[in-house]
């Protein structure tokens, strides 16, 4: 099969929306496979943190992202060969990545290894810029969105669950600076792909927006 006519299903959305676990649901329905582009930036960050590189040397973070030992097996993620599945959701980790996403040498050195997720049968990619920077010509371009509260809950959840410690307050402060971050840099900043269908998960569950973006795509092939 030709690179181009390899099906993507782009989901784009800011922090704690659903997207990551919609789109890993919904590639495993499709038998597709599953791009986490906010963990490669998060495994930048988790580099960058314990080699003590400075957000403001821009090249040498651009250097760590270009190399990244970066792999996705049966739902772990892999930083060589440690698994830093649960490492890199972390709070402090999370903003640090966040900061970094800002810088355009960053995002150029992990624009081909994104590409290079492409591949048969198919692909389910979730980010932030996935419909209008990385796949601009998926087949499907969803942007799910959810309530600052009803986001904050759901990270709260996590992380309670995954044995971290939270504070709501708090949880409400970080994801209110990172939209704005996110929406506001000057390098692809977070905004609805042009023909992106529109899904506030506030009141759904996974399993309800699994099956709406489901559809969406058997219209769309």
């Amino acid at each position: 099969m030709p690179h181009s006519h390899i099906p993507v299903i782009a989901i784009d959305g800011p922090t704690a929306s659903g997207k990551g676990t919609v789109a890993h649901r919904v590639a495993d329905r499709l038998g597709f496979h599953y791009l986490d582009s906010g963990a490669l930036y998060r495994l930048t960050a988790l580099m960058a943190l314990r080699r003590a590189t400075p957000l403001s040397d821009e090249h040498g973070l651009a250097k760590l992202a270009e190399h990244l030992p970066a792999s996705f097996s049966g739902g772990e993620i892999l930083l060589a060969n440690e698994n830093v599945t649960q490492l890199i959701r972390a709070e402090e980790v999370g903003n640090m990545a966040s900061k970094i996403a800002a810088l355009p040498a960053v995002r150029q050195a992990l624009f081909a290894l994104q590409l290079g997720f492409r591949r048969a049968p198919g692909l389910v990619a979730d980010g932030r810029d996935m419909g209008t920077v990385i796949f601009p010509h998926a087949q499907l371009k969803v942007f799910l969105t959810a309530s600052t509260e009803a986001r904050a809950q759901r990270r709260y959840k996590q992380l309670i669950d995954k044995g971290f410690s939270a504070n709501i307050e708090d949880l409400l402060s970080d994801l209110k600076a990172r939209d704005d971050r996110d929406t506001y840099r000057a390098i692809a900043p977070l905004m609805p792909a042009e023909g992106a269908h529109l899904l506030d998960t506030s009141h759904m569950t996974a399993d309800e927006a699994v099956e709406e973006v489901l559809k969406w795509y058997a219209h769309a092939k």
